[in-house]
C-alpha cells in the first residue's frame, strides 16, 4: 500500500485505498491529483516526495470526498501547495462540515464528524482550465458528487476519480453512493466511450480498458432502482424504503451507513420521480412514495 505506480511518462499514481494521481510537470516539481483520507496518507505521499527529491506544487482535487482531500491539510503546511476544486467542491474543501451535513441532512452528530466524513478544512481555490498545468486537462465526471472532474495526461493516461466502482465492490455492497442518479449514467455513457493507453480509477484497478466495467457499474444502477420500485408497489415513507434496501442487500447499519446509504436512496427516489416512475401522495403528515 502506498507504493507509486508508473503509469506512463511523466504520469505515476499512488497505490491506496483511493487512489492518488501524481504528475510531474517539469525536473523536480509535481502535483498531485487527490491526498488520500487522512494525516496519514499525506505523510505517507510527503516520503514519496521526498524519496524522488520533488517538490509538491498544487493539489488538484477530483471531488470534496473526505477520502479524496483527507491528506490536503498536512500536505499543504508541510509543502505550502495551493490546492484547487471544482464548484462546490471547492466550498465542501474550505468546510468540511458541509459533507455530513449534506448526508445527514441538518447538523450533524457527533458519530458523523470523524475523518471518514468530515476531513480537515483546507484552503482551496476554484480550479479552471487555466490553473491546470498544460500537460493535464479536465474532465467533467459528474453524478458520483457535486462537481466531481477526472484529469487526462499527455500521456494518455486519464484518471477517473469515483464514477466507477470495482465489481468486487459491486457484488459485495450492490448499491454505491451516488448524488444524481442521471448524471451519474451519462457520466458511464461517455467513459464507455472513452479511449486512452491507461484508465486510473480511484477505487478499481488501473486498466487498459475500462468499457465493461462502466457497464456494470450501469447495469447494477438500473439493478437499484428496480429494487426501489418494487419497495414501493405499495406506498411507503423514506426511512421504510431505506429499511427495505438495507434488508435486500444485506447490508449492515451504522450511523456511517445510514447517511451514506439513506441519501443515495434518495436521489434514486428522486429521479425515479422525475421520470414518472414514481409518484407520492401526502396522507396526513406524511410523505409516501409509490409505482406510479
Amino acid at each position: 500500500m502506498y507504493e507509486l505506480v508508473h503509469a506512463a511518462g511523466n504520469s505515476y499514481y499512488v497505490e491506496s485505498p483511493a487512489k492518488i494521481g501524481l504528475v510531474v510537470i517539469e525536473d523536480g516539481k509535481v502535483v498531485l491529483i487527490d491526498s488520500g483520507g487522512d494525516k496519514e496518507s499525506g505523510r505517507k505521499v510527503r516520503q514519496i516526495l521526498e524519496r524522488n527529491s520533488w517538490h509538491l506544487e498544487a493539489i488538484y482535487n477530483t471531488h470534496s470526498n473526505a477520502d479524496h482531500i483527507g491528506g490536503n491539510s498536512y500536505l499543504q503546511k508541510q509543502t505550502g501547495c495551493r490546492i484547487y476544486a471544482k464548484g462546490a467542491e471547492c466550498a465542501f474543501t474550505r468546510h468540511t462540515v458541509l459533507e455530513p451535513s449534506f448526508l445527514y441532512g441538518g447538523y450533524p452528530f457527533q458519530d458523523l464528524r470523524h475523518k471518514f466524513l468530515m476531513a480537515q478544512d483546507s484552503s482551496a481555490e476554484y480550479m479552471t482550465e487555466s490553473t491546470l498545468p498544460s500537460s493535464m486537462k479536465m474532465i467533467d465526471l459528474p453524478g458520483h458528487f457535486f462537481d466531481m472532474v477526472g484529469f487526462s495526461t499527455g500521456d494518455g493516461v486519464v484518471y477517473l476519480a469515483d464514477c466507477l466502482s470495482s465489481k468486487e465492490t459491486l457484488d459485495k455492497y450492490g448499491l454505491v453512493f451516488i448524488y444524481d442518479v442521471a448524471s451519474y449514467l451519462k457520466t458511464l455513457d461517455m467513459v464507455m466511450n472513452m479511449e486512452a493507453d491507461l484508465f486510473v480509477p480511484a477505487h478499481a484497478a488501473a486498466t487498459e480498458h475500462i468499457a465493461e466495467l462502466a457497464s456494470y457499474n450501469a447495469s447494477k444502477v438500473y439493478e437499484s432502482a428496480d429494487a426501489i420500485l418494487s419497495i414501493c408497489s405499495e406506498p411507503q415513507n423514506t426511512d421504510s424504503v431505506i429499511e427495505s434496501i438495507f434488508s435486500h442487500y444485506n447490508l449492515k447499519m451504522s450511523a456511517e451507513q445510514y447517511v451514506l446509504v439513506g441519501s443515495t436512496v434518495r436521489s434514486y427516489l428522486s429521479w425515479l420521480k422525475d421520470k414518472g416512475e414514481l409518484a407520492i401522495d401526502i396522507s396526513g403528515s406524511k410523505l409516501l412514495w409509490r409505482k406510479a
